[in-house]
């Protein structure tokens, strides 16, 4: 049996604290035992209290000494600096218990007077990091750095942290950044590289670009793709489904349409294209029995409805030669028994003939119309088709057309940003990599509001589809850089429909991703702004340095297994310094995560070596 350096013995026990006589007053920091480097009993360290054939695992949380031969405290008699006159008392916080070789948290054992306390061994610091030995054997865990205190390695269970919701917060500057690489990276390198490429795809929302360099993540080109998403000027764009785009909860967020009066003409409109118009003929044919209508209507036709009319397909570019014959007709005129001079008839019985629309050069025109919609882009076409809609709704009074302009001036906005980073697939085939990583540091603020719910809408209805009842086989994992930037609750610059969609997808997400085999990780600098509904089904958190109350008291109220200790520690932690909590972990770690070799763009300016470049001039 392993001998243990025995320390002192419980004198006292209130609840879960312990308080300690200690045999000598030793304070060194480490100590060496049995070949291993073992902390020492200060502030924050484990000490073991054996119990019969149970150690109860203890933290310090203070220290004194007790003046031995002063103990009415009388400042004549104060002996506290002499020889043998002072004593060393230590209070212990109960964490769990280790039986059969395993830590539990449980109050099964209560440490008792007499009880002595030792130094906590390599292996039941081993155990309490939640580390089992087959873990350790089989390899199924990844190194992240060491405890601050006791230096050790800490490895990660891959299956109890990577199969969870993950969540990295951190003030700028205190390393949240290399941490959540420096966990995938880990994880890369793993000997289940092969298997995680093949049976499963990571997605990498980055707002700021900090993961875009070539080796990021340990990976080749071949095993991920970065989509650079640029509005500027034109670069990647992202392959996404019809349905998925021309979706009115979408189109309706990257518009700001309002409820009451202009989402209900986009579901209309946006119902009747995904419903009608598969090809040029059939959008022709819609469009050509409009301006049939309007020709031959009654006298409740806007008199400008025509003028209209034209207008929209010259936004398809129609020549205005297209329109000669149509301009010399006027409306409420066909609606009668119509005959020319020659006798032919033009209209009967509220139906115009094809003589009609052959004088009104409406068959070249709807041939025009066909060739021109077909080979523009699927925006391009609901575009068109969208301003057509508007001329329908107008023509009859239906719609006041203040209500809907406003909206057509961002309809024109918006879309223009869509055609330079969207391209409209029939079906997804190998249009994205095992890992994807979407950079929006250079897209416009509509685009970075809509891309990640698109493309996080998407690929978690595709996980769900592939894993439908069946058992899961493959994942897919989000990860979401300065995820305040979309999470936020009380979101000021947007309309509700933006902030309800957004929230609905995620929360959707946190909430039943886990069963479907579909993994959220968020990093942010401000959980406090992030919707307290996403953050309490976090599992897995790294805390780094945290020092906004609002940001400390939303930690407080959402995890469970962070305990007020660990709570105070987190304003003073040091640069790469993090607390680790949740079901993966038995209890709090504080770690210093090993910066990686191959860094993100995050690393903080040095101003004096951009100042020391004199001949140089900024681009």
């Amino acid at each position: 049996m392993l001998k243990t350096k025995k320390l002192g013995v419980i004198v006292a026990v209130d609840g879960t604290i312990s308080t300690v006589g200690m045999y000598n007053m030793s304070n060194d920091p480490d100590l060496i035992w049995n070949g291993d480097i073992l902390t020492g009993p200060k502030v924050g360290a484990y000490l073991t209290i054996r119990q019969n054939d149970a150690q109860i695992i203890a933290s310090v949380i203070t220290e004194k000494v007790i003046d031995q031969q002063n103990t009415i405290k009388s400042k004549e008699f104060d002996n506290r600096y002499s020889k043998n006159s002072i004593n060393r008392v230590i209070q212990l916080k109960t964490q769990g218990v280790i039986t059969n070789g395993k830590f539990e948290i449980t109050s099964s054992c209560i440490p008792m007077i007499g009880n002595e306390v030792t130094l906590t061994t390599q292996k039941e610091l081993e155990m309490i990091y939640g580390i089992s030995e087959d873990d350790i054997c089989n390899e199924n865990t990844i190194e992240i750095g060491k405890s601050v205190l006791e230096k050790q390695p800490i490895r990660l269970p891959i299956n109890k942290f990577f199969a969870s919701h993950i969540g990295i917060f951190g003030n700028t500057g205190s390393g949240k950044s290399n941490t959540l690489h420096k966990l995938y990276l880990e994880l890369f390198k793993s000997k289940y590289k092969a298997g995680i490429l093949n049976k499963s795809q990571f997605i990498v929302i980055d707002f700021n670009g900090e993961y875009t360099q070539e080796n990021t993540f340990g990976l080749s080109q071949t095993d991920k793709r970065i989509f650079n998403i640029n509005t500027r000027k034109p670069q990647d764009k992202i392959a996404v489904t019809q349905d998925y785009l021309f979706n009115p909860d979408i189109l309706s967020v990257l518009f700001d349409a309002r409820p009451a009066t202009q989402v209900p003409f986009l579901r209309n409109a946006l119902l009747k294209f995904n419903e009608d118009i598969s090809n040029g003929q059939s959008f022709a044919d819609l469009e050509i029995r409009l301006i049939v209508s309007i020709l031959r209507g009654m006298k409740q036709v806007a008199t400008d409805a025509k003028d209209n009319w034209i207008q929209a397909a010259q936004s398809l570019g129609i020549e205005n030669s297209q329109f000669k014959r149509l301009t010399h007709l006027s409306p409420n005129q066909y609606h009668n028994e119509l005959h020319t001079e020659e006798g032919v008839v033009l209209s009967a019985n509220g139906e115009v003939t094809a003589e009609f629309k052959k004088g009104a050069g409406l068959y070249q025109l709807k041939a025009e119309l066909e060739r021109r919609f077909d080979s523009v882009t699927k925006i391009k076409q609901l575009e068109v088709f969208l301003e057509f809609q508007k001329v329908y709704v107008s023509a009859w009074r239906s719609t006041n057309l203040d209500f809907i302009n406003p909206l057509f001036n961002r309809i024109k906005t918006g879309f223009n940003s869509l055609e330079k980073v969207i391209e409209i697939k029939d079906r997804i085939t190998n249009e994205y990599s095992s890992v994807n990583i979407f950079n929006l540091v250079n897209a416009n603020q509509e685009i970075k509001r809509l891309i990640p719910m698109l493309i996080s809408k998407m690929f978690y209805d595709l996980q769900k589809r592939i894993v439908a009842d069946s058992k899961v086989t493959q994942t897919k994992h989000l990860i979401i850089d300065e995820a305040h930037n979309i999470l936020n609750a009380e979101h000021k610059n947007v309309g509700d429909s933006w902030q309800d969609y957004r929230l609905s997808i995620f929360e959707e997400i946190i909430k039943e991703g886990r069963k479907f085999g579909f993994f959220l990780t968020l990093s942010s600098q401000r959980p406090a702004d992030i919707s307290p509904t996403i953050l309490s089904q976090v599992h897995n958190y790294l805390i780094h340095r945290l020092v906004n109350d609002r940001d400390l008291k939303m930690l407080e109220n959402t995890m469970p297994t962070l305990d007020k200790r660990s709570l105070q520690m987190i304003p003073s932690l040091g640069k790469g310094e993090v607390v680790i909590t949740g079901n993966a972990i038995q209890v709090p770690l504080f770690v210093k995560v090993d910066p990686t070799t191959i860094r993100p763009k995050s690393d903080d300016v040095v101003l004096t070596d951009i100042w020391a470049k004199k001949n140089e001039k900024p681009a």
